[in-house]
């Protein structure tokens, strides 16, 4: 049995802007305020798990401990079938220091140079950890192809490249709030919210 959320504050782990303000979205129905790592100075810890959950895992224990509150961690990324499942784990760190994605979504293109096989998907891991170190995990994901060139200038990462199964619009061209509904982040949301905030 997953532990209930009453807690009126909560960390997001992340110095990501658009993904503190796309979990904040997601967050808005729920009497929660929401604080980002970035607003609190945390700092960010080194991601060095295997997995999108052992990541989020690391990132929601290092602010819940830093902070003293709870906090909501999130290790998403694109799998891209060619690559064998790259860039992973590794999504944000195809985008360099600068973090420049228009460079790691180039990098993918140019990775898949005489591939048919375009399929890909992105998966998400939610951690949420309490300050005595309870912790809930959730796994989500959707299934699309790559286009290219990008398109769209919503969303954030590999969006503008990204067509979900059963769409034409990337994620990019999404509106944000459709985007909301049936993104990797949303479905992992949808269980997190499930099993710990519905009373």
């Amino acid at each position: 049995m997953a532990r209930h959320f009453d807690e009126n504050k909560l960390v997001i782990a992340s110095h990501n802007p658009g993904k503190v303000r796309e979990i904040g979205d997601l967050l808005a129905g729920f009497d929660v305020g929401v604080v980002s790592a970035s607003d609190l100075a945390l700092e960010e810890p080194i991601e060095d798990g295997k997995t999108f959950v052992a990541n989020a895992e690391l990132k929601a224990r290092a602010a819940a401990n830093a902070a003293n509150l709870p906090a909501l961690a999130d290790d998403s990324g694109l799998a891209v079938a060619a690559l064998g499942g790259e860039p992973g784990i590794y999504s944000a760190r195809w985008a360099g220091p600068e973090k420049d994605f228009s460079k790691a979504m180039q990098k993918v293109e140019d990775s898949l140079k005489g591939q048919d096989d375009r399929r890909a998907k992105f998966v998400c891991a939610l951690a949420l950890c309490w300050p005595d170190g309870h912790l809930e995990t959730f796994e989500g994901a959707v299934s699309g192809n790559l286009v290219w060139p990008p398109r769209g200038t919503n969303g954030f990462g590999y969006d503008p490249t990204f067509v979900a199964d059963g769409y034409d619009s990337t994620f990019g061209e999404m509106d944000p709030d459709k985007k909301h509904h049936i993104s990797h982040r949303a479905d992992a949301f949808r269980k997190m919210v499930d099993a710990c905030f519905r009373t």
